[in-house]
């Protein structure tokens, strides 16, 4: 909720989106407790608008590995950031595919965003329902650099997806914090809170022994989850593969490789 200048941003807090320096594409895959029914995929583009405003210095022009700089060379794209994403859950008998647009606009400390999606929802023997769902989401760094907050809600208008037993699309409210002590380490806390369920709370570890690669841990109460990833940057392709465990269903994996093209602001 409180990273931000990722493309993955477009699925957890499209206000993230407004730190993307460059043109960037990313698909991500995911299988839960081996089940081909709980298989999730996604593809996803981002385009910064406009020329950068600010200026970093000794950017490479590939590597997204975050550094600590003074907030006056931060760098953004002066229009904002378009990104679109499609995705898909689910096998044959029940699956859900998204198609979504998301904008982020960074002014000063604060980043701001929103995303509408058109959710497909089809159960074989019942056919298929559209909706269309909206998305807000916030950001500030509180301490430049060092310290961020974020929040976003899913699901603005509460909307329904069948009559029966007002059956809605789950209106969820997300908020965490981010803090990096140093350029090696980042802490995340965050919690998440559907109206219909008790909230789930989770915690993440980050540590970059070098700066192309990235060992991650992960806690989620409500799913009483653990998991364990790490991230390399080989060349211009960020690769990241964790693997999580849940006592009563086992092993879930998620992979997600994206690459950025053209040049960092210099």
């Amino acid at each position: 909720m409180a990273l931000a200048g990722e493309v993955w941003s477009m699925g957890n807090n499209v206000a993230g989106l407004s730190e993307i320096q460059q043109p960037t594409v990313g698909f991500y895959a995911e299988n839960r407790y081996f089940s081909s029914a709980l298989n999730v995929g996604a593809l996803t583009v981002a385009l910064p608008l406009g020329r950068p405003l600010g200026a970093v210095a000794a950017a490479d022009g590939a590597s997204p590995t975050p550094t600590v700089v003074p907030p006056a060379q931060a760098a953004w794209a002066r229009n904002g950031v378009v990104a679109f994403e499609a995705q898909r859950f689910g096998g044959q008998l029940y699956n859900e595919t998204r198609v979504g647009a998301g904008y982020g606009y960074r002014f000063g400390q604060i980043s701001l965003g929103g995303r509408v999606d058109l959710l497909q929802v089809s159960i074989e023997g019942l056919g298929s329902r559209r909706v269309v769902l909206g998305t807000l989401g916030g950001q500030i760094e509180v301490v430049p650099q060092r310290l961020s907050f974020g929040a976003s809600l899913y699901n603005l208008g509460q909307t329904k997806l069948a009559s029966y037993q007002d059956e809605r699309v789950p209106t969820v409210l997300k908020a965490g914090l981010a803090y990096r002590p140093s350029s090696q380490v980042l802490l995340v806390v965050e919690t998440e809170k559907d109206v219909e369920r008790a909230a789930n709370f989770k915690a993440g570890l980050e540590y970059r022994p070098v700066p192309v690669l990235a060992a991650r841990l992960g806690l989620a109460s409500l799913t009483e989850q653990a998991s364990a990833g790490i991230g390399v940057l080989a060349g211009a392709f960020q690769i990241d593969y964790a693997a999580a465990f849940q006592q009563a269903l086992g092993f879930s994996q998620h992979l997600s490789i994206s690459k950025a093209w053209g040049q960092k602001a210099q």
